[in-house]
Order: structure tokens, then C-alpha cells, then sequence
């Protein structure tokens, strides 16, 4: 299971609950513009939503950063009415902001808190629920799904982004250093991610079978699609400083494990100055898949007697 965080962070523009020391307002362009780059996978994934959910008049994206999903959530669905929920309040003014350059400000509304009991100041059911790698960021998942459930209107919509494969930037030999670098960077942030997991507040140890979990919080799992990012080189600007960036977390993560020959080979890929870094050299690219889980509130069935008849 990957655990590849972009376009989101820990660096994560998804539900910060113990991210109290990160300047939002300073962090905010920086991750608007990574949301940015991965606008297509965004566009395949509303493109097939739009084909499966039909008419909804609410959708939430929750833990929705500074917005860039939740504004297109808004030209995807022209009659809906869009709720971003998020805990930063300054990613939530780059939302609102953006809202009204594109022209959709008049639809979309934020919501402020930690996520779940936030839901709860929803004024009504959601008819599409979009929580995008936030759920990994909440203690009890099981339990948190089940209030995701609860805010479905009946025939709703709960469509979970986790999963997917790891990112990759350079081929398995880069010339720099051993072959297979990010192969061993993702064993570590594997490690990192359970830390990550264990120190949760209310941390519950749990399968990641998400159709399973989804039915057992009264979801039907409706199906499962992987959407692959394929930014090929030569990588553009955006991208180049996209992969500076996962680089440079998985320096400062790895920075206490990892051989001195793999430090050595992180420092060069991530300085300016160098050739062979990810800033100038020509082969640098961006592919990654992400997989999406659906699933539906079922709407109430009539009670049926011992005659056949509908129960009144």
C-alpha cells in the first residue's frame, strides 16, 4: 500500500490536527501550486464521478486545502452547492479566493475544525462526500468512516482517495550512488507512516481493506479505480520543484537511517548547483497512480408483512 502523501502534506493540506507549528499562510501558495500540477489525475477522477453521482445538491470535500478540488467539484457539478472543510483557516481564505477568481464563489462555502465532529455543523446531508488521503490522518478510521456515513443523505456518495502506488521521479539507476535509491526511500516512509499512525490521538491498529471498511460503516462499496499521473520528461518547472520537494522530506525523514551513501546521493539530486540534480537534469519525470474507493448510503427499503405488503 503506498504511502505517498502528494498532492496533499505533512506537508498535507488534509485535516492538520497536530500540525500546530506550520505557518499556513507562508505554506499556503506553495501548496496550491502542487495541487496544481496534479490537475489531470483531479479532472479523470470528477469525470468518472460525475458519471456515477448524478445531481447532487451538496458536496463536501473534506480536508479540502486551499481549495483547488473543491472549485472543481464546482465546474464539474454547475448546480451544486460546495462545502470545503478543512482546519487551517488560511488554506480555507486561498479556497474562498479562488472560489472567486474562477467564478464560484456564489456556490461554495468553508467550514473550519478537526475532522470528524466538524461534520457535524453541516446543515444538511451530503449528497457527495470526497475526502482525498485525510482519513489516514484521523486515529480511529473505522470509526471515523462511520461518521462520514452518518452525513450522507440516503443515495449519497462517499468517495475515499487512499491507496495507490508510490511516486517515481528518476529511473531505478540514476548514475548517482547504488541503483534502486527510492525503492529504499519508500521502506522508510513506510516506517514513517506507522509512527506517524501509532502516535495519532485515539490510534486504533486497522486493515487497510477499505470496501470492507466502507460496508461496515453501512456504505454498499460500489467500486474501486486507480487514476495514473503520468507527467513524463522532460519535467516542466512545476514538477522539477515537486520532486525537490518529496526528495527533501524524505532527506529530513530518512536522515537518521539511511547509508551515507544514499545521504550523499539525496544532497546531490537536491543541489541546485549540481548536473545531476533534480532541478537541471533532463530525465527527471512524475508517475504515480492514486485509487479511489466508492461507496453509497442505501436509501430506506419498505418493511414488507407476512403478506407481501408494504409495512405502514
Amino acid at each position: 500500500m503506498a504511502r505517498d502523501h502528494e498532492p496533499h502534506r505533512h506537508t498535507h493540506t488534509h485535516t492538520h490536527g497536530g500540525d500546530t507549528d506550520v505557518d499556513w499562510s507562508e505554506m499556503g501558495p506553495h501548496l496550491e501550486a502542487q495541487a496544481e500540477l496534479f490537475a489531470p489525475v483531479h479532472e479523470r477522477i470528477t469525470a468518472w464521478l460525475a458519471e456515477e453521482v448524478t445531481g447532487p445538491e451538496l458536496i463536501v470535500d473534506v480536508g479540502s486545502g486551499p481549495g483547488v478540488v473543491s472549485c472543481l467539484f464546482a465546474k464539474t457539478y454547475p448546480g451544486a452547492r460546495i462545502v470545503a472543510v478543512d482546519s487551517a483557516g488560511p488554506l480555507l481564505d486561498r479556497a474562498r479566493a479562488r472560489a472567486a477568481r474562477q467564478g464560484v464563489a456564489d456556490r461554495l462555502a468553508t467550514l473550519t475544525g478537526e475532522l470528524p465532529r466538524v461534520l457535524d455543523e453541516l446543515d444538511r446531508p451530503a449528497d457527495l462526500l470526497w475526502a482525498s488521503r485525510s482519513l489516514h490522518h484521523i486515529g480511529d478510521q473505522r470509526a471515523a468512516l462511520a461518521a462520514f456515513a452518518a452525513r450522507l443523505a440516503p443515495g449519497g456518495t462517499l468517495a475515499l482517495l487512499e491507496g495507490g502506488l508510490p511516486s517515481r521521479f528518476l529511473p531505478r539507476d540514476t548514475g548517482i550512488g547504488r541503483p534502486g535509491l527510492q525503492a529504499r526511500l519508500d521502506a522508510l516512509q513506510e516506517e514513517w507512516f506507522a509512527r506517524m499512525r501509532a502516535g495519532l490521538p485515539g490510534s486504533v491498529a486497522e486493515a487497510e481493506d477499505w470496501p470492507a471498511l466502507l460496508t461496515s460503516a453501512g456504505l454498499q462499496h460500489t467500486g474501486t479505480r486507480s487514476f495514473l499521473l503520468d507527467l513524463p520528461a522532460p519535467a516542466s518547472e512545476r514538477a522539477r520543484a515537486y520532486a525537490a520537494d518529496q526528495f527533501t522530506r524524505m532527506r529530513d525523514i530518512g536522515a537518521e537511517d539511511l547509508d551515507p551513501e544514499d545521504l550523499a546521493a539525496l544532497d546531490r539530486l537536491l543541489d541546485p548547483s549540481d548536473p545531476a540534480s533534480v532541478h537541471l537534469r533532463p530525465d527527471v519525470f512524475v508517475l504515480s497512480a492514486y485509487t479511489v474507493h466508492q461507496a453509497v448510503r442505501p436509501r430506506r427499503r419498505p418493511t414488507t408483512d407476512h403478506l407481501g405488503f408494504g409495512a405502514t
